[in-house]
């Protein structure tokens, strides 16, 4: 009896793998055994023919002697001839190239750029789009979904990552130091692998919709690999790319003016300003026409030396109604506005607290 019944629970194991292993053996009979795989490798497939990579000439003043002339990172097809990177890629450009799944080059040109959120556009002739990615929703990602990156890591074209989304970050916890991406509110971060070369390429989601565009990563130190991917979410992506497509230049909300951070101040300037607290943004300048000269904010006065002189300008202390910790937040507060809408700062002025109403006016090539 032994026999027959160790048998038959053999067979009810391979019946219920749907033939996936040998009996008596952990070797896969098929290559894609679970769904998730399946899954993965259905929406990378169709996904890749519209990834490329990206070299970028670097112009000669941005080298330094035995620096590598070409600077390498990713993008893809959202239209038939136009391909969606970050800016950081071919920021300093004198020419570009890309190079499509299947090897073939061709040349690109830079068809719209928003370094406030460190995006470009690069349009290409002569050939079409192999396949077209589609925007999905940033926001409805729920920590712990699946999410696939596509690109050129270390020059390595069509690799493939995948992960889950873990959390949005705040951008003040991404710190950067080449100045960029200074209207980004959050970023997406991921277990996806994101590493240099990945910059401007697509982060999937389980439908192959594009949840957000892989920028940077987190590491400890500049000699550590970062592990942490950091994308930049789809839904402010997609926002640029009308306003880039439209009008040529992002319609995010912007003051028009520079702001100081408080806790940089001497403690002596702003005690005479009245203030007991460093939490807040000086208005430094204001430009002319600006937003903020419409709305009357008043700017900073120096000396011949650069320095700030008493009494001090407008310092902003909240963003409507939410407290600010310094210039950081008001940028990316007001970012958040669009253009034609009202913002509404709490001001510290001649020792008072008051409420300054600012239209945010249409942004126009410069």
């Amino acid at each position: 009896m032994t026999l027959p019944r160790t048998l038959g629970l053999t067979l009810l194991l391979c019946t219920g793998l749907g033939g996936a292993y040998l009996t008596g053996r952990v070797t896969a009979q098929r290559t894609l055994v679970t769904p998730d795989e399946i899954n993965t490798v259905q929406v990378t497939q169709k996904a890749l023919q519209a990834v490329v990579r990206v070299d970028t000439r670097l112009q000669r003043e941005q080298l330094q002697p035995g620096d590598d002339p070409i600077e390498t990172g990713t993008g893809f097809f959202y239209k038939k001839d136009l391909i969606v990177t970050n800016y950081h890629v071919v920021q300093f450009q004198e020419s570009i190239t890309v190079t499509l799944y299947n090897g073939r080059r061709v040349t690109a040109r830079l068809e719209g750029v928003d370094p406030g959120i460190d995006i470009a556009i690069l349009r290409v002739s002569g050939v079409t789009a192999p396949a077209t990615l589609n925007f999905g929703s940033s926001a409805r990602l729920i920590p712990g979904q699946k999410l696939m990156t596509l690109g050129t890591p270390f020059r390595i074209q069509n690799f493939v990552g995948s992960g889950v989304f873990s959390v949005t970050a705040s951008a003040r916890d991404v710190p950067r130091t080449d100045q960029l991406g200074s209207e980004i509110s959050q970023y997406i971060t991921t277990t996806a692998s994101i590493q240099q070369g990945n910059s401007g390429g697509p982060v999937l989601d389980s439908r192959g919709l594009v949840v957000g565009v892989a920028d940077l990563n987190a590491a400890p130190n500049s000699l550590v690999p970062g592990t942490i991917g950091i994308a930049i979410p789809a839904d402010l992506v997609k926002q640029s790319l009308d306003d880039l497509e439209k009008i040529g230049v992002p319609q995010r909300g912007t003051l028009g003016a520079t702001l100081v951070d408080l806790d940089s101040l001497d403690p002596a300037l702003r005690q005479l300003a009245g203030l007991s607290s460093n939490q807040g943004a000086l208005v430094d300048q204001v430009a002319a026409g600006s937003a903020a000269a419409r709305a009357g904010l008043r700017g900073s006065l120096r000396n011949s030396k650069d320095q700030l002189l008493a009494p001090l300008g407008d310092i902003i202390v909240a963003v409507d109604g939410q407290g600010v910790r310094d210039a950081f937040d008001v940028i990316r507060l007001v970012a958040t506005k669009r253009t034609g809408q009202t913002v509404t700062l709490d001001v510290w002025r001649n020792k008072k607290r008051v409420q300054v109403k600012v239209t945010l006016p249409k942004r126009t090539l410069q």
